[in-house]
């Protein structure tokens, strides 16, 4: 049968072995993208993080992603620098660690990103001096407390979110970054956001998803800058979270299904950590940010949201989904 179909090949126009030639390229390409996806995605082994260093260093530990980063480091047999603003907060989730992962050394830094973040990063600097500080999880961040125009947001909250958002996460992963270069290794792993890069617009929040682009296109540049060095940098962008920072405060079914970020899945997040810059959510979760436009804007009663009228808003927004 197949020297049949060979032959039969033989006997075709030239302009369709051509086309049958690309088509079966495109078709294998396809098919290894989709087998190394797989792969990653399901089979790969877990990730060593001990290679990097002993010792990891979470921002914004206390709550959320942070914590629970925090505790699935502690699993990994990771010591544990923590930093955050609140010394009480910092005080229960080590306790909480160190109850359940008792081999695990952790020092806490009280550090309010809002404040005077020099200082705050010198604090840290002589925490980490001298210890093998393999891994930076740099989760600290604000949002708006509720959604709202650009021009309506205050000089207070807009000086938070360029401060906290980006100066924080620079300037900790420059003082942690020395280290890692001395021994080159170490790995890099920035708390972004779907609204920045996975929608092409998220109105409503227009600062904070710009703080959050920053981010992302500061992690690839770090990732191409420092991938000979043995060290490995990656973006997470995430959409919907339950934490405390975001409005929503429980899981649903739906989310469960097609797989909405929860605190509880950081492992997944480690295991993949020399990936390249950028980890993406589900696509499907772009739909869900589109349903939640349209809540905030009925909210808001500033537009009609009736699909037709929407589309004249929004138009980049809904043609790309």
């Amino acid at each position: 049968m197949g020297l049949r179909f060979l032959d039969q090949l033989k006997d075709q126009p030239l302009w369709l072995l051509l086309l049958f030639t690309l088509g079966s390229l495109s078709l294998l390409k396809f098919l290894f993208a989709s087998l190394k996806w797989v792969y990653v995605s399901f089979l790969r082994p877990a990730k060593n993080l001990k290679k990097y260093g002993s010792w990891a260093l979470v921002t914004g530990p206390t709550d959320g992603i942070g914590k629970g980063f925090a505790f699935q480091l502690a699993g990994k047999g990771l010591n544990l620098i923590l930093v955050g603003r609140n010394p009480d907060k910092l005080k229960d989730v080590s306790g909480s660690i160190q109850s359940k992962y008792s081999n695990v050394q952790i020092k806490n830094v009280v550090v309010d990103f809002s404040g005077d973040i020099d200082e705050g990063v010198q604090k840290i600097k002589e925490t980490i001096e001298g210890l093998d500080v393999g891994v930076l999880i740099n989760n600290v961040g604000v949002s708006y407390p509720y959604a709202r125009f650009f021009h309506e947001v205050d000089e207070g909250l807009l000086k938070n979110l360029i401060q906290v958002n980006v100066e924080g996460t620079t300037k900790v992963t420059q003082a942690v970054l020395q280290g890692m270069l001395k021994k080159k290794k170490g790995a890099i792993v920035n708390i972004g956001s779907g609204a920045a890069i996975v929608i092409p617009s998220d109105p409503l929040y227009a600062l904070y998803a710009a703080t959050k682009a920053y981010i992302d296109q500061f992690s690839r540049c770090l990732y191409v800058e420092y991938k000979n060095s043995g060290i490995d940098v990656q973006c997470q962008v995430p959409l919907y979270v339950a934490t405390k920072m975001a409005s929503i405060r429980r899981s649903s079914f739906l989310g469960s299904v097609i797989g909405l970020l929860c605190p509880g899945r950081s492992s997944e997040t480690l295991d993949c950590v020399n990936l390249p810059p950028s980890v993406y959510p589900l696509k499907i979760l772009i739909t869900l940010k589109f349903l939640e436009l349209l809540r905030l804007l009925k909210i808001f009663g500033n537009v009609d949201v009736n699909p037709k009228d929407f589309r004249k808003e929004f138009p980049s927004l809904v043609l790309s989904l």
